[in-house]
């Protein structure tokens, strides 16, 4: 079951529609409210008393339809705040159709004003009725959340609409706040992620809508943070020069090191390296340097041939 009553306010909204409606397709005639009253075509009761029908099936049918589930969290994710829109601010656009409603009516059946008047005041009565209790039902339904990861806003009528933004791509975060809000304390908050705004969460008509937004911002900062450290991290456990082994050998401590086909640190041994550090010649080999046993070979060779 979902929070609040909007059966009850849908069925107190609702039933004088019905009410008047009756009254217009079959009493008007027979009790009038006035001597001499005009009468409305009785065709024109029909779709007040639908319209109301309407409103106190459709609050019941709000009343009891199920809740979002709650969402699905990740390995090492927890909700930090959880709001739902207001209902002040619904119910007073609700209630100020009435007195626009009111004053049709008079103008009416108790004035002898041309009907452009009365039709006039029941359109904008009409108008904020209808505004005021879909917003309500609209709230009624809708629900916003704040993770250490992710924005997100529920919403379910008759199927579940469900609108995430992580944190890592928010780009900015806006605060929103009418006149006739400002009138109840409340406010809206606009995440927008992407220059475009494609991807973008709404929250509407919550209490305290400063605060919620500056718990968005920390949590973005904080998500900001663990991604730089996590990288920084990565990148000081991963020099290119820095030795893998926990004991080195001295003599393999003062090689040169190079990197395998593989991309991990090897050292080179003493032969190695001196042939590592051999010139290279024109032709694409090496000047290797030869040995001292080498070169008294040769040199021997070479005074037995002068012999």
């Amino acid at each position: 079951m979902t929070r609040g009553l909007p059966a009850v306010w849908s069925a107190v909204f609702g039933a004088p529609f019905v009410a008047v409606g009756a009254y217009v397709f079959a009493f008007q005639s027979q009790y009038p409210l006035v001597a001499n009253q005009p009468t409305a075509p009785p065709a024109a009761g029909v779709p007040l008393a639908a319209f109301g029908l309407f409103v106190v099936a459709l609050g019941v049918y709000v009343q009891f339809a199920s809740t979002p589930d709650r969402p699905t969290m990740r390995d090492g994710e927890w909700i930090v705040d959880e709001r739902d829109p207001a209902q002040r601010s619904a119910l007073a656009k609700t209630f100020a159709a009435v007195p626009f409603l009111a004053v049709g009516l008079d103008l009416l059946y108790f004035t002898t004003y041309p009907l452009v008047y009365p039709t006039l005041a029941l359109a904008a009565g009409l108008y904020l009725f209808s505004t005021g209790i879909h917003e309500y039902w609209r709230n009624t339904l809708t629900s916003y959340l704040v993770t250490n990861r992710r924005v997100l806003e529920e919403y379910r009528f008759v199927s579940l609409a469900r609108t995430e933004v992580p944190l890592e791509k928010v780009r900015a975060v806006e605060e929103r706040r009418s006149a006739f809000e400002s009138l109840f304390g409340l406010g809206g908050v606009h995440v927008r992620a992407g220059s475009t705004g494609d991807l973008s969460v709404t929250v509407r008509s919550v209490y305290d809508s400063t605060a919620f937004a500056d718990e968005i911002r920390e949590e973005i900062d904080r998500a900001g943070d663990a991604t730089r450290t996590a990288f920084d991290g990565y990148v000081e456990a991963t020099p290119v020069d820095a030795a893998t082994d926990d004991v080195v050998d001295a003599d393999e401590r003062d090689a040169p090191s190079v990197l395998d086909a593989e991309g991990s640190v090897e050292s080179l041994d003493a032969a190695d390296a001196t042939f590592a550090e051999a010139e290279p010649r024109s032709d694409g080999g090496t000047d290797e340097p030869i040995p001292d046993a080498d070169l008294c070979g040769t040199g021997a060779d070479t005074g037995h041939d002068h012999s």
